[in-house]
């Protein structure tokens, strides 16, 4: 009989110990603690996605740089340019990530760009998903 073995984080291993914080920076005293790594992810894809290149000092190429196309003329070509450079940022920034399902929407009226994708970790097979509207 076969079993199905499922990698555990040593940070996970203590649930009081708190890891990261959580976006956006809204709670009592500014930051949220976040306590698992998957949650931890999540807010790390985030914070790429929310990144610009050249935005962060060191590590110049880091960021999805979504907002470069916030004031273009949302088409096919642009979402295609922003799938690509998602997905290769992903790749790159964050190696034990799969992204399973990305979509990219927009609504050129209200200068509004929606990306919604479903990843898997690859160490530890869970699954999630983010969903961030950016308007101008």
């Amino acid at each position: 009989m076969a079993y199905g073995i499922r990698n555990i984080n040593v940070l996970d291993l203590r649930p009081s110990t708190g890891i990261g914080v959580a976006l956006p920076f809204d709670a009592s005293g500014v930051f949220r603690t976040v306590y698992t790594t998957k949650d931890q992810l999540k807010y790390n894809l985030i914070n790429f996605l929310l990144t610009n290149k050249r935005e962060r000092f060191f590590n110049p190429n880091f960021g999805a740089d979504i907002r470069s196309k916030l004031f273009e003329q949302i088409t096919q070509f642009t979402a295609d340019d922003l799938d690509t450079q998602i997905r290769s940022g992903i790749e790159q920034y964050f190696p034990n990530v799969v992204i399973t399902d990305l979509f990219i929407g927009s609504e050129p009226d209200q200068n509004l760009i929606t990306i919604q994708f479903s990843y898997t970790i690859n160490n530890t097979g869970e699954s999630d998903n983010v969903i961030l509207s950016i308007n101008g």
